[in-house]
């Protein structure tokens, strides 16, 4: 995933995997939270399963975005998906604010 935010030219000084245990999030994916060079936070959200992300799907993920118990606001929220996407939820979460990539 580093490798991923190097290709686009994005270094980061803080990079740290949240424990969604201790939030008492029991949703099959990882959320990270970057500082870059630049001191802008990055929320990373990074989904891997064989269904398709709905729309319902992207909407929780805007929703536990909000809900992260953190101090500052994100400048940069990121969905980094390894399943297939429906256009709905994409363009709902492209309107919402958020950047969308696959990783292959």
């Amino acid at each position: 995933m580093v490798d991923f935010f190097r290709k686009k030219g994005i270094v980061f000084e803080k990079f740290t995997k949240l424990d969604l245990k201790k939030l008492g999030i029991k949703k099959r994916l990882e959320i990270y939270i970057g500082l870059d060079t630049h001191k802008k936070y990055y929320v990373i959200v990074y989904v891997d399963r064989k269904s398709r992300i709905l729309f319902k799907d992207a909407k929780s993920y805007e929703e536990l975005v909000q809900s992260l118990p953190v101090k500052h606001g994100f400048r940069y929220k990121y969905l980094l998906y390894h399943a297939p996407l429906c256009s709905k939820a994409k363009e709902y979460l492209q309107e919402v604010g958020w950047r969308v990539d696959a990783i292959v």
